[in-house]
This record gives structure tokens, sequence and C-alpha cells, in this order.
């Protein structure tokens, strides 16, 4: 197999020739046929989270077919179309997973980050992870469904029933959300980086009924807000947006830091709250919907050893949407 490789923060990804792995009792194998790009990627190869497992082979969203199954794996076949999502492996013992919280387990492991990922030709994955995608869709168009999609959704559930939803950072995440809320019936208000006129008018051609700068206000208050972009002086911005009672979801695995805001901001019963990881009922549920609902992923594809390019160009915001590596 093949893999982009991170072996030290901050430094570039290295393509690098492995022998295939093997299943071990309850895994899979899987030949990758497409894995998203996601900030979060950004975020573990910049070393802005902590403990990742070097070396490491990034990525998860991932798209592939099972080539081989360890011992013991049930429900699953050869050949099958499976996902992978950033939570990889719970403890399923802790207080968390007891109380069918497991994406706050305690013990986990996350695709991309402590168990290797998805920029690779093949990969290995715990089969209680792994989500049967069936054969409607094309590979590249589902793969942003395994994580902008899930942790949109997750975060559009948080956020409770509001029918004037407001998004912050148009990126992956939020152009699967805008197209989900709006089926849903709900008003989408877009928010990007003041005077960016093309994400504002990508947002506006998924539906939004409202699209402009994150530091303008909405053109009425916002029953609530979710926060994809990681920039915390959004936190307070999102708060003047939404009416009393409402609440701003922050979204990111990372934020920079949430500067001071005077307590006006949240009182009225305005609340602040974060989501963490994803737990599967969020993939059975998502994934379920997502052919009922129509979601139209906007992708830029690049070959697996132009991870690098493709990190680059998330970063400095090349494309709309969501970028794909295809081995």
């Amino acid at each position: 197999m093949h893999a982009m490789v991170l072996k030290q923060l901050g430094a570039a990804l290295e393509w690098i020739e492995l022998d295939d792995p093997q299943p071990g009792p309850g895994e899979i194998r899987i030949k990758v046929s497409a894995c998203a790009v996601c900030r979060t990627d950004l975020h573990v190869v910049d070393g802005e989270l902590p403990n990742p497992k070097l070396p490491i082979i990034p990525g998860h969203e991932i798209v592939g077919r099972i080539d081989m199954i360890g011992d013991g794996v049930e429900g699953l076949r050869q050949g099958e179309r499976v996902g992978v999502p950033w939570l990889a492996h719970t403890c399923g013992t802790c207080s968390y997973c007891v109380e069918h919280q497991e994406n706050l387990c305690d013990r986990p492991l996350f695709t991309g980050f402590t168990r290797n990922g998805g920029f690779a030709t093949a990969t290995i994955a715990d089969a209680r992870f792994a989500f049967p995608l069936g054969e409607v869709g094309d590979d590249v168009a589902l793969a942003p469904l395994l994580c902008a999609g899930l942790i949109g959704w997750r975060s559009l559930v948080i956020a409770g029933e509001g029918k004037k939803l407001g998004l912050y950072g148009f990126g992956a995440a939020a152009h699967i959300v805008a197209q989900v809320a709006k089926w849903q019936g709900r008003s989408v208000f877009a928010f990007t980086k003041p005077g960016d006129l093309t994400t504002q008018a990508f947002a506006r051609s998924l539906g939004a009924a409202w699209a402009g700068g994150s530091d303008e206000m909405p053109p009425e208050p916002l029953d609530a807000a979710i926060i994809f972009a990681a920039v915390g002086d959004l936190v307070p911005l999102a708060l003047k947006a939404v009416r009393k009672g409402g609440r701003v979801v922050c979204a990111g695995i990372h934020m920079s830091d949430i500067p001071s805001f005077p307590y006006q901001l949240l009182w009225e019963e305005r609340q602040l709250v974060s989501v963490a990881n994803l737990t599967r009922q969020d993939g059975i549920d998502f994934l379920g919907l997502a052919p009922e609902i129509g979601i139209m992923t906007q992708t830029t594809s690049y070959p697996l050893n132009q991870a690098n390019q493709a990190l680059a160009d998330l970063r400095a915001g090349r494309f709309e949407g969501a970028a794909v590596l295809v081995p």
C-alpha cells in the first residue's frame, strides 16, 4: 500500500510505501476509494490538537470497499462499500459509554489522529465503527458526509428546532448543513469572511435566505447559530445575533481563544454549547436520511499524492465545499 504520512508536526506529509495492513479480531481492511480532507486534518498536521500518534496517516472521511475481514466480524461482507468517520473506537465501559454518550468516551481512538486514517490506498477500521453506505451515490461525493456531514448533523440537532439558523464559516460542513436545514423547512443565514462575495453567492445558490460577512448582523434575530470556523472572535458576534433564549453551538474540535464579552450578550437565557465528536447513532440517523434529502456535495478532487496541496488549498480557502483525495 501507499500512504501520505505525517512524521513530524508542522511538516509536509511524506509519500511512503508500506506493507499491506492485516485486520485483527473485530477489524476490517478497506481499499480506499476516496477520503475527504477536513479542517481537523489541518489541526492535526499543524500540531493544534494535543498528543497525536506519530507517525500517523491522517484522514477521517473515508469511503472504500472491504477487501479483508478479521475474526469475529458480523454484519459486513467482503466487497461491501463502507464509510469510516472520525470516531474510530470506544472503550464501551466508561461512564460515558454506559450512558450512551460514546462521543465523550474516556479512552477513545480517532481515525487519522490516534489510529491510521484514509490518506492511503488501504486502511484498517474497527468494524463496529464502519457504516454501510449502499450503492447509491458517487464515492467522492459521499466522502464529505463522513465528518463534515456528521458533525454538521450533530450540531444541527443540538442547535434545536428553531426556524432561523445562522451558519458562521461556510465551508464543507456548512454547505451540507444548509441543505439539510432547508429540507427541514428552516431559513439559513450564512456568515463568511467579510467581503467574501464568492462564498456568499455559493451560500445563496444552496438556498440561503441571506448571506453576508461575519462582521454583519442578520436582517432579523436568529433562533440559533452554529460556528464552524475555528475563530473564537465569532462567539460574541453569534451571541449578539441570536434572540432571547437562542443557542450558539461551537462545532469545531479546535477554536482560537474566545475573547471576553459583556454578560449582557449571554443574558436572557441565551446558551453557548460545544459539540464533541459523534456517536454511531448520529451516523445511522444522518446517513439514512441523506439519500432522501438529496444532498449535493461540492467537491474538488486531488490525487492522493497531492495531499499537501489539498491541505494548502484548504488553508487558503481556494475552493468551495470540500477537497477529496482519490487514490
